[in-house]
C-alpha cells in the first residue's frame, strides 16, 4: 500500500523549484522594502517636547534639535535624561516599523538570517 502526501506535499523535483521561486521571490522583496525603509525619516520627541530628533531606517541620528528653556546649567541630568529617552524612543520606533514591515512581507514567517 502506497502512503498518499497531502495535497502541495511532496511533488518532486517540480515542488522544490517552485519553493525556490517563492523564497527567492520573498527575499527580493524584502530586500527592495528594506531599502524603501532606510530611505525613510522619522521625528521623535521627548521631554513634552522639549527634545525633538529625526532618525532614518537605518537607525542613524540625522538631527537632534533641544529647546533653549530645555537647558538648566543647574540640572544638566534632567536634560541627559530627556535626550537618552529620546534616542531610545527613536530607535525603538525604527525597529518597530521595520519589524512590522518585515513581518507583513513573510506572513510572520521568521527565517534565521533573512532579516
Amino acid at each position: 500500500m502506497k502512503a498518499r502526501l497531502p495535497q502541495g506535499m511532496g511533488g518532486g523535483a517540480n515542488n522544490m523549484q517552485s519553493m525556490i521561486r517563492q523564497a527567492q521571490k520573498m527575499q527580493e522583496e524584502m530586500e527592495r522594502a528594506q531599502e524603501e525603509l532606510n530611505e525613510k525619516e522619522y521625528t521623535v520627541t521627548s521631554g513634552g517636547g522639549m527634545v525633538e530628533c529625526q532618525i532614518n531606517g537605518k537607525r542613524e541620528i540625522l538631527s537632534v534639535k533641544i529647546k533653549p528653556e530645555a537647558v538648566d546649567p543647574e540640572d544638566v541630568e534632567i536634560l541627559e535624561d530627556m535626550v537618552k529617552a529620546l534616542i531610545n524612543e527613536a530607535i525603538a520606533k525604527v525597529d518597530s516599523i521595520n519589524s512590522s514591515e518585515m513581518e507583513r512581507i513573510t506572513g510572520g514567517l521568521n527565517i534565521p538570517g533573512m532579516f
